[in-house]
């Protein structure tokens, strides 16, 4: 019996060990199938992927014979293979495959190949930092066992399938960072073991899902950047163990409920740019675990509780860009961990408190822009941490906070727009990290010091509208950095510094509305980054400089109301990207360049109020982008340029001017002569440029005049003797009274009245009673002492009563007295021309444009003597001596005494008289006469003192 039991026992054994090793085996095989099954999975879904991407797993997702001696009966030896050793592949003790880990793998594909229901243990799902598009599949759903699926960062488009609901283990899903779209399905709140949840960052739509309220284990819920939008559910108030929630960047409106105050183990809350409206619950007060509150850009309206100031924990409060008022609350003292607050752009008012100075960790502080007033705390920021402070556009009052001048970690500060009164010598220090510094339209005193020059890391610096006085420092080029420099609308004075050629990464430089003075350095032109210059409303002279030019980046320019003087420079042609050129009320004179039309991008030109004269160029006609001009007040003449800007000009924009003609309002029309009187501008101007087109037209021209000269042979001899007849008296006044009123205006010709000596006589500036200035030429020997000199002075007599032109000098009287013979001339402003090159100074004031109207007016002048007076007159002694000017440097012919009447009806051979140079024709060899005319304009248009005094001042 005992022999049977022992048996029954033995065999019962046997048979339990065999069962074991058979389900051992069951096992190992059930194991290996599936591990094969996850291993083809994989490949499948690998082959899926773009071909760039691929090998990033070809590497290690390989067959290796030593992980298996299974059989695949799909014949593929990759298959055979486990993947538990694969590149972001783990497995369980089974060797199940429960953890794929792809991110940042440059994966490029999509999941409609990857075959979820061959994980039936897959609990940890990571392919975020992808490239994957297109949408998540519902087979999603098959992974039920997952605990963790993130997919942020592809670009997966699509609705949030509702199938992922039903991953009921879910404790993290990230969806964020793609282009999901549409509502967030509601059936989210099934997902109750759910922990963390982020959707940021796609474009939802909708209503956030109240069922979000019943998942209670919820401590991280992110939904910000999207476009939800309606009310913040106020079962929110059920995430009792929530720490972070992110609602920003949204859509959302109605008030913040006051629910969120139940939420004890929150430290972060961000409900900032959404339509949020109402006021800030004092509920907030409860939230004692609170560090981030973050309600800026909404339309939150009332007071701030002061219920804020219990939140000992606060590290940094944003309600800045609502519609607050009333005043800081005092008990904002009491948040000595606070390191950033916001409150800018509100209609927060009232003093700032002093308690505020007890914020001793303070990193960033921004008031700006609201109706504060009074002072500022003296020792805001005293820890020294403060970098980022900005109290602009307030009413504020006083001396700027003592503490910053110690605040060596300053970045950025912002204090304009106030009426801070400071000694910017005085209060401010020296900061090795100030990026931005903007302190503009105060009332600040004092100079810009060198002190600025010492902080290498300063961007911008904006000082405008204060009351800075002296000269700025040498050492502001030391800022290396510095891209926008703001000094306008102060009192500076002195010379702009050559150093600021050193600042090569100025943008923009404001140093409008000063009393600078000097020139504009030439090292402007080191400035290649400089898109906006403005100089205006200063008194700077000299010449515009063409470095100028070398600003290629320009985009505004404006030099107005300074004293620049001489032309535009044809530089200026080169700034295609210029869009504003203000060059009104200074002395600029000549042409206007055509290279000015070069500015292909020029809108707004303004060149008003100067001495510009001639000609607009036509090719102003091309400049289609200028929509305003303003050309007043100049001596410009001729046609308007053909573009809208001109034409559509109002009339105030081009009066004042010399003769400019057009179909615009309070315009003459332009006419066949007034056209044809510009073209011979252009021509004179360019032929003054070529001698040898100077030589033919002047050819052709006397050419004519002798032609017609020897055709006037029917002159009788009555005519001529009835002009011999000359009478010589003081013309249009007592000559008695005129004669003593001279004498006694010069003390009896004393020398301290002589303009000019000459070789027969001296000029004298008399200023007769009537307040009329003359010019009297006395002669050193009596008329009737020399019977050659008295001829002489007949000679001119005669002459100048015979003929009136706006070019020759006007006679307005003569005496032959036994004391005195001298005659009354109109009086030249300017002296004679040789007086006016032979000085440097005043030879540069004389342009080429002014030049070329004297050789014309000299030109006018003979023509008029020789073929329109009844009896022709040469002159015989044009030179640079005889030419007098007037204010407008327009030329007048003088003396008179060596000019001879010629007979119509005879030959008029004659000697050589006056001085060599031009010497006019009197049937003398005309080749000869053209070229010393010729050599008379070359040496006006060419000369310098120097060339003067080589040649003489005979032309």
């Amino acid at each position: 019996m005992r022999a049977s039991s022992f048996y029954d026992c033995f065999s019962s054994l046997v048979c339990l060990t065999l069962c074991l090793e058979q389900l051992q085996l069951f096992a190992f095989a059930s194991a290996s199938i599936n591990s094969n099954s996850e291993a083809e999975a994989l490949l499948t879904w690998r082959d899926s992927l773009q071909n760039q991407t691929k090998n990033n797993l070809t590497s290690s997702w390989t067959y290796n014979p030593s992980t298996s001696n299974a059989t695949n009966s799909s014949g593929k030896p990759e298959a055979n293979a486990s993947p538990c050793h694969w590149s972001g592949i783990s497995c369980n003790k089974a060797g199940s495959v429960s953890n794929i880990s792809l991110s940042d793998f440059g994966l490029q594909g999509t999941l409609h190949e990857f075959s979820f229901s061959s994980f039936p243990n897959l609990e940890y799902l990571d392919l975020s930092f992808n490239e994957l598009f297109h949408v998540i599949p519902p087979q999603i759903s098959s992974l039920i066992k997952l605990v963790s699926l993130e997919l942020t960062n592809n670009q997966l488009s699509g609705r949030i399938p509702p199938e992922i609901t039903l991953l009921r283990n879910l404790t993290f899903l990230s969806l964020e960072g793609n282009n999901l779209f549409d509502i967030i399905p509601k059936e989210i709140g099934n997902l109750k073991s759910l922990m963390e949840l982020s959707l940021s960052y796609n474009r939802l739509t909708g209503s956030i899902p109240t069922s979000l309220g019943d998942l209670p284990n919820l401590t991280h819920l992110y939904l910000q950047h999207n476009n939800l939008s309606g009310n913040i559910p106020p079962n929110f108030g059920n995430f009792r163990k929530i720490t972070v929630l992110y609602l920003w960047r949204n859509q959302l409106s109605g008030p913040i409920p006051p629910e969120i105050g139940y939420l004890k183990s929150l430290e972060d809350l961000n409900c900032g740019t959404n339509n949020l409206s109402g006021s800030i619950p004092t509920s907030l007060g409860n939230l004692t675990n609170l560090k981030w509150l973050y309600l800026g850009v909404n339309n939150l309206s009332g007071a701030i509780p002061t219920e804020i100031g219990k939140l000992k924990s606060m590290l940094g409060i944003d309600f800045g860009i609502n519609q607050l008022n009333g005043s800081i609350p005092t008990s904002f003292g009491d948040l000595t961990n606070l390191t950033n607050l916001y409150l800018r752009d509100n209609q927060l008012s009232g003093s700032i408190p002093q308690e505020m100075e007890k914020l001793k960790k303070l990193v960033v502080l921004h008031l700006d822009t609201n109706q504060f007033s009074g002072y500022l705390p003296q020792y805001i920021g005293q820890g020294g941490s403060l970098t980022n402070f900005s109290a602009s556009d307030n009413y504020l009052i006083g001396p700027i906070p003592k503490s910053l001048k110690t605040s060596t970690k300053l970045f950025r500060v912002r204090l304009n727009g106030n009426q801070l009164t400071s000694n910017l010598s005085e209060d401010f220090g020296v900061y090795p990290n100030l990026r931005f510094l903007d302190l503009s339209d105060n009332n600040l005193y004092g100079e810009i010091l060198s002190n600025w020059g010492q902080c290498p890391q300063l961007t911008t610096l904006l000082l405008a509208g204060n009351n800075l006085t002296g000269s700025i420092s040498t050492e502001i080029g030391n800022a290396s950095q510095i891209h926008e420099l703001d000094l306008s609308s102060n009192g500076l004075d002195g010379m702009i510094p050559e150093e600021f050629g050193r600042l090569t990464s100025l943008v923009k430089l404001k140093l409008d509305g000063n009393q600078l003075s000097g020139s504009v350095p030439s090292d402007f032109g080191s400035l290649t980054d400089l898109e906006y210059l403005d100089l205006s409303r200063n008194t700077l002279n000299s010449s515009i400089p063409s470095v100028l030019g070398d600003l290629l980046k320009l985009h505004y320019l404006n030099l107005s109301n300074n004293k620049f003087g001489q032309r535009i420079p044809v530089h200026l042609g080169k700034l295609a990207h210029l869009s504003q050129l203000d060059l009104s009320q200074n002395s600029i004179e000549g042409e206007i360049p055509s290279e000015v039309s070069n500015m292909e991008s020029l809108e707004m030109l303004n060149l008003s109020h100067n001495n510009l004269s001639g000609s607009i160029p036509t090719s102003f006609g091309n400049m289609r982008g200028l929509s305003y001009v303003d050309i007043s007040y100049n001596e410009l003449e001729g046609p308007l340029p053909n573009s809208k800007a001109f034409q559509d000009a109002p009339p105030e924009a081009l009066q004042g001017n010399k003769g400019l003609c057009g179909n615009v309002e309070d315009l003459e029309p332009c006419n066949e002569d007034s056209s044809k009187k510009v073209h011979g501008q252009k021509l004179v101007y360019v032929i003054s440029f070529s001698l040898l087109a100077t030589l033919l037209l002047l050819s052709s021209c006397f050419i004519i005049v002798f032609v017609v000269f020897r055709k006037k042979k029917h002159r009788d001899d009555e005519r001529y003797n009835r002009h011999e007849e000359i009478s010589f008296s003081t013309l249009n006044f007592d000559g008695k009274a005129m004669y003593e009123e001279i004498i006694k205006a010069t003390e009896d010709f004393d020398s301290t009245y002589c303009i000019g000596r000459g070789g027969q006589g001296s000029v004298y500036k008399v200023n007769l009673s009537s307040a009329n200035i003359v010019a009297v030429k006395k002669l050193h020997q009596l008329c009737n002492d020399d019977e050659k000199l008295h001829k002489e002075f007949l000679n001119e007599v005669r002459a100048l009563t015979e003929i009136r032109h706006r070019n020759i000098v006007k006679l307005y009287g003569f005496c032959s007295h036994r004391q005195h013979s001298f005659l009354v001339y109109q009086y030249p402003e300017r002296g004679s021309l040789a007086t006016v090159l032979s000085n440097d100074d005043e030879a540069k004031e004389l342009g080429w444009n002014q030049r070329v109207n004297i050789v014309k007016g000299v030109a006018h002048a003979l023509c008029y003597m020789h073929h329109n007076c009844l009896e022709p007159i040469v002159h015989r002694d044009i030179s640079s001596k005889n030419i007098l000017l007037n204010a407008d440097n327009e030329a007048c012919v003088s003396d008179f005494g060596t000019a001879k009447f010629l007979n119509p009806d005879s030959a008029n051979w004659t000697a050589l008289a006056g001085t060599y140079g031009y010497i006019a024709p009197g049937n003398i060899v005309f080749r000869c006469f053209i070229l010393l005319y010729i050599d008379y304009i070359f040496v006006l248009l060419y000369s310098s003192s120097l060339l003067v005094k080589l040649i003489g001042f005979g032309y």
